[in-house]
């Protein structure tokens, strides 16, 4: 009996030791094991005492419960609609193209269509061909004001509203912000279900939300995620701060609400990126704030204005950071300045690092036309600026914008040389006067690290780490005095830009 004590005994040690060693014994997980014998159930006790002391604080952590997004999903489904959309847009035949692959694909009329197209095979005018779109939207005002995105109402012939409850209205688009991609509707009913809004000022990054939506037209779709940034600047024309987030957005979903744990919406889901079309954890929301202030101006007006600064401004990566002495390759460089322009009026100057607006900080160049585009023309904004080495502070009224709030201006990258490699003289009269500046020098041969940056021959050089140089003396005083890099003020054409050039 004691031999059967012991051996049992011993197996039980070596079952702890082993569910120890990797990793699945829990605080209490040795009383798994069960023995009659009394003997087996001290020692199996003994054995397990130091791991679930070991292991204990773990077990203390405070668990994090998933949200349940089934009331929200209830309450609000009811004002999330189904958009769809029918068009036409004109098609040009391209006779370059395979039979599988052009306007026609594989109908059997192609030849006849071809035939009489003539031999530009319909490149001449093209013909209109019908198209036809899905999107979702939600409710806002019980008298039939729904929210919905621009692009998917854009070139529409006919728009038809499906609600919830299957009931289809013919909808009218009163109007369009395609700078924004916020489009607004109304349809003829009444006492409709809305959805409440709320702040996406207030979301945090790793919260929680919820999108309802028709993605590939099933309608009423719950996905939910988390918020994986704010302010999030995509490289097209829009200038909006996106909100980004892991939610399951497919085609179908643009235009329906994102909503928050309280069952308000904070955003618009607008866009996806995706390598393949459908959804891969990258998703972008338009901030209700600004959609709000969209949707107000379009159901009074039937337009949206947008502020405008008047610059063109460009990235400070980390040769530009060393030229201007910055600590972080932060902020928008200031290429150009508009003349007149709110900017220009304010003091604003090429080579001016903008790097807060309104306390905010700028950390990409997009970050602060998304800014500018979030305001109202005739609104006042405060810039922290680095000009020569220190922060100035300036204030702006905004104007209003019909074109771009500003251009991100693109440069080359500067490849390593240890001279800047420009054959330099200064302009003529007559060259100044053709070119509508005052000062700067010719470049009549362009090599080494300035070629290899994107000088080309003909380009203006205007300005070297922001100092305005009409010498060649200029340049090189400027260049010497320069530990790795310099930032180039160059004209080309009408248009100015920085190219920063390393040394070394």
């Amino acid at each position: 009996m004691e031999q059967q004590t012991n051996t049992a005994s011993l197996k039980i040690k070596r079952t702890v030791a082993a569910l120890a060693a990797i990793g699945v014994l829990g605080a209490g997980g040795a009383m798994v094991v069960h023995q009659n014998n009394a003997g087996a159930n001290a020692a199996a006790a003994a054995a397990a005492a130091p791991v679930a002391a070991a292991v204990a604080p773990a077990a203390a952590s405070p668990l994090v419960a998933l949200p349940d997004f089934s009331q929200i999903a209830a309450r609000n489904s009811p004002a999330v609609v189904n958009i769809s959309v029918t068009g036409s847009t004109k098609v040009a035949y391209d006779p370059s193209a395979q039979a599988g692959n052009d306007d026609f694909g594989n109908d059997p009329f192609l030849e006849f269509f071809r035939r009489f197209q003539g031999p530009q095979g319909g490149q001449r005018g093209g013909r209109d061909v019908p198209t036809h779109g899905l999107g979702s939207g939600f409710i806002v005002s019980p008298d039939g004001i729904i929210m919905t995105n621009a692009h998917v109402v854009r070139d529409a012939r006919e728009v038809t509203v499906k609600l919830n409850d299957r009931r289809e209205f013919r909808a009218k688009v009163l109007g369009t912000d395609p700078k924004t991609d916020i489009a607004v509707l109304k349809i003829d009913a009444n006492n409709l279900p809305i959805v409440p809004l709320g702040h996406s000022s207030d979301l945090k990054v790793g919260e929680w939300v919820l999108a309802i939506g028709s993605p590939y037209g099933f309608d009423s779709t719950v996905t939910a995620g988390v918020v994986s940034a704010k302010g999030r600047s995509l490289p097209d024309d829009s200038n909006v701060p996106f909100i980004q987030t892991d939610v399951a957005v497919n085609p179908g979903n643009s235009g329906g609400p994102l909503f928050n744990t309280r069952g308000e919406v904070v955003g618009i889901n607008s866009q996806i990126y995706s390598q393949t079309g459908g959804f891969q954890g990258l998703s972008f929301a338009i901030p209700i704030d600004l959609a709000g202030r969209i949707k107000d101006q379009i159901v009074a007006t039937g337009k949206a204005s947008h502020a405008k600064l008047g610059v063109t401004v460009q990235e400070v990566n980390q040769g530009f950071a060393d030229s201007f002495k910055l600590a972080t390759p932060e902020g928008a460089l200031v290429a150009n300045v508009e003349r007149g322009s709110p900017a220009d009026k304010a003091g604003l100057k090429s080579g001016d690092v903008v790097r807060k607006v309104n306390g905010q900080r700028i950390i990409g160049s997009a970050d602060l036309p998304a800014l500018v585009g979030t305001s109202l023309p005739g609104d006042k904004i405060s810039m922290d600026v680095w000009r020569d080495g220190k922060i100035v502070s300036l204030t702006a009224t905004l104007g209003n914008a019909a074109d771009k709030v500003a251009e991100v201006a693109k440069s080359d990258s500067a490849a390593g040389k240890v001279k800047l490699g420009l054959a330099l003289r200064p302009l003529q009269s007559d060259e100044k006067r053709e070119a509508g500046i005052s000062a700067g020098l010719l470049v009549e041969d362009a090599g080494g690290a300035a070629a290899n940056a994107g000088v080309q021959p003909g380009d203006v050089l205007l300005s070297v780490n922001g100092r305005p140089v009409n010498t060649v003396e200029q340049v090189r005083d400027v260049v010497e005095k320069s530990a790795k890099s310099v930032a180039l003020l160059i004209q080309r054409g009408p248009d100015k830009i920085f190219i920063p050039v390393r040394l070394g």
